[in-house]
């Protein structure tokens, strides 16, 4: 029994250390996307900070990346997480949305921030400064309230509805 045992503890060593080899491509970006919604909409520098803290490592072309990333199968998982984070909103690419989806993004941020789904708990756990104060909470609420109605006021009402996503 203790040589089975043996046997698979080497087994896992060895797989450990090989998929070491194997990283997937990091999501860094040296230069402002000319998409960047920051050229798109006002966003004040309170705004632009709260963003960066906790939003951007999941939302934007450009993580900053934890020491534990090197360590796979670490770096897979904060992969996945990275992508989806871009396939739903995206701040490097958000002036490349069609204008309904931009309008909606705005809605979900409200209410994903309200709902305090955002940033994810999981995300937390590691990442303590990223957890929104009510102050910021309220912050990024209105701001995004604000974009919502400088969108009403100034694009066709029939382009603000979301025909996909």
């Amino acid at each position: 029994m203790k040589k089975i045992l043996r046997r698979c503890f080497q087994i896992l060593l060895l797989a450990f250390i090989i998929i070491q080899f194997f990283r997937p491509e990091k999501n860094q970006s040296t230069a402002v996307s000319d998409n960047d919604i920051t050229k798109k909409f006002a966003v004040s520098p309170e705004v632009q900070t709260v963003l960066k803290n906790s939003c951007y490592d999941c939302h934007s072309n450009n993580t900053t990346y934890p020491w534990y990333f090197n360590i796979q199968p670490t770096a897979w998982f904060l992969n996945s997480h990275i992508k989806d984070g871009k396939k739903g909103l995206n701040f490097s690419e958000f002036g490349a949305y069609r204008i309904g989806k931009q309008y909606h993004r705005f809605n979900d941020i409200i209410e994903n921030v309200k709902q305090g789904e955002m940033p994810l708990d999981s995300y937390l756990w590691i990442h303590s400064n990223a957890k929104l104060s009510d102050g910021q909470k309220q912050l990024l609420t209105d701001w995004a309230t604000n974009m919502r109605h400088y969108m009403e006021a100034n694009y066709p009402v029939d382009s603000l509805t979301k025909k996909k996503s």
